[in-house]
């Protein structure tokens, strides 16, 4: 059983979006299990479903597909955040992405059946549910925007004021991905050369 003491971030994070009772935070520590993983460690693989989604408390992923061989980032996620397969929490299906740590991580495991008992059993926690998926979703909106209407300057600029810390800490290699620019596109941009 995780104590709430020692997931700060997590906690913290959840409380800024929406109110969360003491109970339901100590039922959703409860559930939680500790886990550490280095550097460019996978969470999550494509063609497989392992039961698991993660709180990251420290540390950073990124989440990726891979089209004809070539990794194609999709999101970055934080302390405090988040991280499961899509496929696997919503469908029930092997996953169509991966999720590997950008940094050495301390994680919160949680298996996918206690969480969507969890969000659906406890309305706090069902709101708190709620409101992240309509963050993503205002992301993913917002970036599919930005790719359409933005040079590439304006897309990394943009970045840089959404997604602060995955700008100062993710690889160029990710962002560049990220922004469906190339290396050397974005290695100007940041030398200010465009």
């Amino acid at each position: 059983m995780t104590d709430i003491a020692r997931i700060p971030n997590i906690t913290g994070r959840m409380l800024r979006r929406c109110p969360v009772s003491d109970e339901s935070l100590a039922e959703l520590a409860s559930l939680l299990m500790p886990c550490r993983f280095p550097k460019r460690h996978r969470l999550v693989n494509e063609g497989e479903a392992r039961g698991l989604a993660y709180f990251i408390e420290t540390g950073m992923t990124r989440s990726y597909w891979i089209v004809d061989g070539e990794e194609i980032t999709t999101s970055f996620s934080t302390e405090g955040t988040l991280v499961f397969s899509m496929d696997e929490v919503y469908y029930g299906k092997a996953s169509e992405e991966c999720v590997e740590t950008i940094e050495p991580v301390l994680a919160y495991g949680i298996a996918v059946d206690n969480l969507r008992r969890i969000v659906t059993q406890r309305l706090d926690m069902a709101i708190w549910w709620s409101l992240i998926h309509e963050d993503e979703y205002r992301r993913l909106h917002q970036s599919h925007k930005e790719r359409l209407t933005l040079d590439a300057g304006g897309r990394y600029r943009a970045f840089a004021i959404q997604q602060p810390e995955a700008c100062r800490r993710a690889r160029l290699t990710d962002i560049a991905s990220y922004l469906g620019i190339t290396l050397s596109t974005l290695s100007r941009i940041r030398a200010g050369r465009m």
